[in-house]
């Protein structure tokens, strides 16, 4: 699914240092979970299995900083956030 980048995401992706081809990442490995309305994608064990079989282990040890972001996505598909986790996920 093709992607939208808002406004405000495309200011915390600056701010906050994430490269545009994380969210990429993120939208393909990525595990998703429902929260307030709309899906938090993010980096599992499951995910950065994913991405070891499909890139090998030594391209994924250069985006090691970045396997701790999140992103929230939209139901209509637009990317409304990005952040760096500084704690766990509350599950239901």
């Amino acid at each position: 699914m093709e992607m939208t980048i808002t406004h405000h995401a495309q200011r915390r992706l600056q701010q906050r240092g994430i490269p545009p081809v994380i969210v990429n990442l993120l939208d393909q490995y990525g595990a998703v979970e429902r929260s307030r309305g709309a899906d938090t994608l993010f980096f599992n064990r499951a995910a950065r299995d994913r991405m070891t079989r499909a890139h090998g282990g030594r391209s994924i040890a250069g985006i090691e900083k970045w396997l701790g972001v999140y992103a929230i996505v939209s139901d209509e598909g637009s990317l409304i956030t990005v952040a760096h986790r500084r704690r766990r996920f509350k599950r239901k």
